[in-house]
């Protein structure tokens, strides 16, 4: 796939942003202060504009007039793949650091909410450039960011260190478990999605404080959410935007293949057949997988899809015992169903779509968390109205 992005410049890009809404004025001098090119390395995969994929290879040293418009665009740019095990110039399989979305960058700083002299703890240092913009802002002195990947820590360590002295604080380590040494913190930040958000966080975040960071379900579906921490041990808040970023690799979890589930059996494989009226395409939108993985734990899917836009949609447990396939043909009002195991996974999908679609289809920003000593719980507009089966236990 290959993916021609025309150079606006640093300025075409902050008027984009500025336009958007994302990039408000107070963070404007900053955004100029710190350059974006400076944080990106000689080859990168940009990602393609309204989509998770990315495209072909930009190399600087062998184009560097689209290297540089690649910079200045609105698109996640990936820097690494599968750990840093693939090498090369075609995508790997898995991207494993990036330098994020501009928009997304600074609309999620707005969300922080940051003031001078806020100590500020990031998880997910990547390239460096958001460190770089929050030590702008509050003091290099004040921010510590962490990073799991070693070499990813040291390129963004000499990077920051070139930019400017002092530098923030690149600590190399798990960052589920935050930096004790430097809390209690005014603001932690997240740029890499956690479906568990770690009690850490919650503990070096000062009373009253806030933590902005990517969460969704195994479903699928993500969105920011910006928690304040109380007195009580809890942090709470609404989501505020969608959001679709990597997960923190702890957190991946090991998906059983589908031979698990099937163990060598002939179609239907011991599933048990039905109808559904529900289709398959209902299902699938961002929002929805969100309401549905709050409502399904512990389970994902995958698509196999056929000539002429059918496909089947598997709903997969993670323990290897229960699965569900949901057949979709164009034309049809009537879909076929396939379910085994304990659990009946495609009755909960629907009583999930049926929940949401019952109160007008609400939105990410109608959601919120509380997580604290009991667990995680999700809901709808207050705390007074849990959404089903969206309570996890620590």
């Amino acid at each position: 796939m290959t993916t021609r992005v025309e150079a606006a410049g640093p300025e075409g890009l902050a008027a984009a942003l500025v336009e958007s809404g994302a990039l408000q004025s107070d963070w404007l001098a900053t955004y100029r202060a710190v350059p974006r090119a400076m944080f990106v390395p000689d080859r990168v995969w940009p990602g393609i504009p309204e989509g998770t994929e990315q495209g072909a290879l930009v190399d600087r040293n062998a184009d560097p007039r689209q290297w540089l418009a690649a910079v200045y665009s609105n698109v996640p740019l990936t820097t690494q793949w599968d750990k840093g095990e693939h090498q090369g110039d075609e995508q790997g399989t898995t991207p494993t650091s990036s330098n994020s979305l501009p928009s997304m960058v600074f609309a999620m700083l707005a969300d922080l909410d940051v003031e001078a002299g806020h100590r500020v703890l990031e998880i997910g240092t990547g390239t460096g450039w958001n460190a770089a913009l929050l030590a702008h802002r509050v003091g290099a002195e004040n921010v510590v960011t962490v990073e799991y990947d070693r070499a990813v820590a040291e390129q963004a360590r000499e990077t920051l260190a070139e930019f400017g002295k002092p530098s923030p604080l690149v600590v190399t380590g798990d960052g589920r478990e935050g930096f004790a040494d430097r809390a209690p913190y005014d603001r932690v930040i997240a740029t890499a999605s956690v479906g568990e958000l770690p009690t850490a966080w919650i503990e070096q975040t000062a009373t009253g404080g806030v933590i902005v960071a990517p969460w969704g379900p195994l479903y699928g579906g993500e969105a920011i959410v910006r928690l304040t921490v109380d007195d009580d041990g809890h942090a709470r808040g609404r989501f505020t935007r969608s959001s679709a970023f990597m997960r923190i690799r702890q957190q991946r979890p090991e998906l059983p293949e589908p031979a698990v589930f099937f163990r060598g059996r002939s179609w239907p494989a011991g599933g048990q057949r039905s109808m559904t009226t529900l289709s398959p395409t209902a299902v699938g939108g961002w929002p929805e997988q969100f309401v549905i993985g709050l409502q399904v734990p512990r389970a994902f899917w995958r698509t196999e899809r056929y000539d002429g836009g059918a496909y089947t949609l598997w709903t997969y447990e993670l323990d290897g015992k229960s699965w569900a396939s949901a057949d979709y043909e164009p034309g049809r009002s009537r879909f076929e169903v396939v379910q085994e195991g304990p659990r009946r996974l495609w009755d909960e999908i629907e009583a999930a779509y049926r929940w949401w679609n019952g109160r007008s289809r609400p939105g990410f920003d109608r959601f919120g968390l509380t997580v604290g000593p009991g667990g995680t719980m999700a809901w709808l507009d207050d705390e007074s109205c849990p959404v089903p089966g969206g309570k996890r236990a620590p």
